[in-house]
């Protein structure tokens, strides 16, 4: 694939939004070499899918094709997706330790030094890649750009709201005046009572988490099993009535209401029982997320383990509840 520029391949709106979302998730890759890697490997999980559906399984070459390109678009968004996920940790961790640098920065002010240098001499090592960032403001100084513009770079290189905010504050103080040390101590209490306040909202819709989660991990696949099993005892009775009477049951005279068996299958219920596990589960995992952080892309985190729960109780309730209905079902 040498002489291949994958980048050239894709519309310039496209290019410029996955340059963004590489800034903002702290990727440091080349554009070329994330669609390199984002193409050709969407291209390889197409076909080798493809291929071992249609020469391994002998499963027809057009449903292996619809699996294939379900499995690569399913790569394209796991990656785009694990993307948010890196801006949204990032954003949380910088809104953790603002006020903390913010109050490092009041102090450096205060005891004289210039609000340029102030903000290198905070970026500490517990605040880890924004304390790079913080040393390229520094770079970008030395270059001839104004502290100013330096800042609102800055703000754009992490999806916060706080930070942003912050910024515009203290680039109004700059061209404005305004007491430098006092703006950013007040700041800095005001983000900590917010982050107090956050976590008392949390802490009080705990219950609701919880209801959540028990309703969706423990709820619905016990239900879903029980189910499965009533099918299974139906279909089982229903088996042995038909054997018994080839021709059906008798109607006693009312036509509209003679019996039938049912028309689902338990591959069909089962298969079915199974898929919505899964979407039930995944819902459930954005929603918890959202009440307990306020971000629903934190839910990527919980969304194997949900799933996995999810389908796991699911197996056992079905076990437990076929062991009990076996002599019921001929099992």
């Amino acid at each position: 694939m040498a002489g291949i520029s994958f980048q050239k391949l894709v519309s310039r709106d496209l290019a410029v939004l996955i340059s963004d979302e590489l800034d903002l998730a702290g990727v440091k890759v080349g554009l070329e070499k994330f669609f390199t890697y984002y193409i050709l490997g969407a291209m390889g999980l197409f076909v080798g899918i493809t291929a071992f559906l249609v020469i391994a399984m002998r499963i027809s070459v057009v449903f292996s094709a619809i699996v294939g390109i379900g499995a690569a678009v399913f790569y394209l968004f796991a990656i785009y997706f694990y993307l948010e996920l890196l801006i949204e940790q990032r954003k949380t961790f910088i809104e953790g330790i603002l006020p903390d640098f913010l109050q490092i920065v009041a102090a450096n002010v205060r005891s004289g030094i210039a609000l340029d240098k102030a903000l290198v001499f905070s970026a500490r090592p517990e605040f880890k890649f924004f304390s790079d960032d913080i040393k390229t403001v520094s770079k970008s100084l030395y270059a001839g750009e104004t502290l100013q513009n330096t800042l609102v770079l800055l703000g754009k290189r992490y999806r916060s709201g706080e930070l942003q905010h912050t910024i515009r504050m203290i680039n109004e103080a700059i061209q404005f005046g305004g007491g430098m040390t006092d703006l950013l101590n007040q700041i800095a209490k005001d983000l900590r009572s917010q982050q107090i306040i956050q976590k008392e909202i949390s802490g009080q819709l705990f219950m609701y988490t919880i209801f959540i989660a028990f309703a969706a991990l423990i709820g619905a696949p016990t239900l879903y099993a029980l189910t499965t099993q009533m099918i299974t005892v139906t279909d089982s009775v229903w088996a042995g009535i038909l054997k018994q009477n080839p021709g059906g049951l008798p109607t006693a005279g009312i036509s509209f209401l003679k019996p039938s068996p049912p028309k689902i299958t338990i591959t069909q219920y089962h298969d079915f029982a199974l898929t919505a596990i899964i979407i039930i589960t995944g819902f459930a995992a954005f929603i918890v997320a959202s009440i307990s952080t306020g971000s629903p892309l934190r839910g990527l985190r919980y969304l194997p383990i949900f799933i996995i729960v999810g389908l796991v109780v699911f197996s056992i309730v079905s076990s437990i509840i076929g062991g009990i209905f076996g002599s019921i079902s001929g099992a």
